[in-house]
């Protein structure tokens, strides 16, 4: 049974810094690709960005890049976001989501998924 966890989440200003943590448990965490999403209040769940199962190869969405960056620890079993310039629009819960698969942005090919932590950036 895989199991992701998310942290990190909380309020912070407009421009200010936040990093969120998603650790994973009952699998081989090397073998995934891992998977940031977000839904903001009233919108539909949007991809963010991933982290690539073997090579670690990063993708962003255009929304974020520049201003967030995946990292992982292999050693760790953690995938990690770090969101910078934070804008009151990337408020939002966000999840982070495992796949077998090679880098992908469609949701639908992510098969577990953590809880979700809430990001609330004031303006």
């Amino acid at each position: 049974q895989v199991q992701l966890v998310e942290s990190g989440g909380g309020l912070v200003q407009a421009g200010g810094s936040l990093r969120l943590s998603c650790a994973v448990s009952g699998g081989t965490f090397s073998r995934y690709t891992m998977g940031w999403f977000r839904q903001g209040p009233g919108k539909e769940r949007e991809f963010v960005g991933y982290s690539a199962r073997d090579s670690g190869v990063t993708w962003d969405a255009d929304s974020v890049r520049g201003r967030f960056t995946i990292s992982r620890d292999n050693a760790k079993n953690t995938v990690y976001l770090q969101m910078n310039s934070l804008k009151p629009e990337d408020t939002a819960v966000y999840y982070c989501a495992a796949t077998t698969n090679y880098g992908t942005d469609n949701e639908n090919w992510y098969e577990f998924w953590g809880q979700g932590t809430q990001v609330t950036v004031s303006s």
